[in-house]
């Protein structure tokens, strides 16, 4: 029995690791690309003094599980950018979790132009905000990008929220995180808002 519950307590474990690895990686090579001139949103002087992203403490607290509901007949629209481009979108279902014993939901979206393009038709796009968004983040809040995901039980990892290109620079368009993605929780994961 004894054997059998270090057993178990050694799998969690590694479970947790496994995915705060998983964000940390995603951390690197977010900074590696913002690095690299040929990929990289910054403009040519912030690029000269990037020393790296600011990024919260990785949390397993904001790895969540999450219910997904499909949604079905969705009508796509032209999402809002912060300029006059309008990407259609459809809605392709809610993420139902909880933190701190409080309920929320996001709905996740894809992107129709994407999703016909090779290696992206199980691609989902997460935007939200919160109440650390003006503050320790972006104003204008951050996005996950996602994967289609077995089940009913998805996976949400805040640690890999990132802000929009055109938090670092005007040039880009970026898509307007819906009102109904606004939560009403500090998510204190994921990249800090951008400083000179």
């Amino acid at each position: 029995m004894k054997k059998l519950l270090i057993f178990l307590f050694c799998s969690v474990v590694a479970f947790a690791q496994k995915d705060l690895s998983a964000s940390e990686k995603f951390q690197t090579e977010l900074n590696q690309s913002f690095s690299d001139s040929l990929k990289s949103p910054l403009t040519k002087e912030d690029l000269q003094h990037f020393k790296g992203l600011d990024f919260f403490s990785l949390n397993e607290k904001y790895i969540v599980e999450a219910k997904f509901v499909r949604t079905k007949k969705e009508k796509a629209f032209a999402m809002k950018t912060t300029t006059s481009r309008t990407p259609l979108y459809v809605k392709y279902g809610e993420l139902h979790f909880t933190i701190d014993e409080k309920e929320f939901k996001l709905n996740v979206y894809q992107n129709i132009d994407l999703s016909k393009k090779p290696g992206y038709a199980d691609y989902l796009f997460l935007p939200f905000s919160d109440l650390t968004c003006g503050k320790e983040s972006y104003i204008g809040g951050r996005y996950v990008d996602m994967r289609m995901q077995k089940g009913k039980t998805w996976t949400i990892d805040f640690n890999k929220a990132y802000n929009p290109y055109c938090a670092y620079n005007y040039k880009y368009s970026c898509p307007i995180v819906p009102l109904e993605n606004d939560l009403d929780i500090e998510i204190l994961a994921g990249v800090k808002k951008y400083h000179d």
